[in-house]
């Protein structure tokens, strides 16, 4: 669930979820580290070249192991039920900085460029996506420009006890071992 709980499909799910009898817990998580090595990203970067629609405005990335770990401890330990978590990295990073940390890591040169939403949502129909999938990456980006999930978040620390785990080590641990 994205921090931003007003993006529409993240706000229909918590209504969803708080309307049942059930107990819950909700996790809402910043952009995961893994997006730049399982997802979007990542033949995008292996290419040389990251460009997205987000200028300077930071993100703090979030470890998806720490996202598992915080799942699993709400799941198996009493004392979370109606608890909201938000969920980040210990520090934001623009995107530039983020894929520069990649690039020393991997041992090469890998560019990011600053997009326009329009020729980002051109360059994604032209890599294949449907055009609802264009959309919705396309808002998704444009709350992240606004900076309200800007802000890291101890959501991490006050489940686990630990600071999130920093971006750096992330790419300390996956990058290197990564086919760039």
């Amino acid at each position: 669930m994205r921090r931003a709980v007003d993006h529409q499909p993240a706000l229909a799910a918590e209504t969803a979820v708080r309307a049942t009898e059930a107990e819950w817990t909700i996790l809402r998580a910043n952009n995961f580290a893994q997006n730049f090595n399982e997802d979007l990203w990542f033949e995008p970067l292996c290419a040389g070249r990251l460009g997205l629609p987000m200028g300077e405005v930071g993100e703090p990335f979030v470890d998806v192991e720490d996202v598992a770990e915080v799942a699993t401890a709400v799941l198996t330990r009493h004392g979370h039920a109606g608890r909201i978590y938000e969920l980040s990295g210990p520090r934001a990073l623009t995107f530039a900085q983020a894929v520069s940390e990649i690039a020393t890591a991997a041992g090469r040169p890998i560019e990011y460029e600053t997009l326009t939403p329009d020729a980002y949502h051109t360059e994604l129909l032209a890599q294949g996506l449907p055009e609802e999938v264009a959309t919705a990456l396309n808002a998704m980006f444009e709350l992240m420009r606004t900076g309200r999930i800007a802000e890291p978040t101890d959501g991490v620390h006050a489940v686990l006890g630990r600071p999130a785990t920093d971006f750096a080590e992330y790419v300390e641990r996956v990058w290197p071992a990564r086919p760039v």
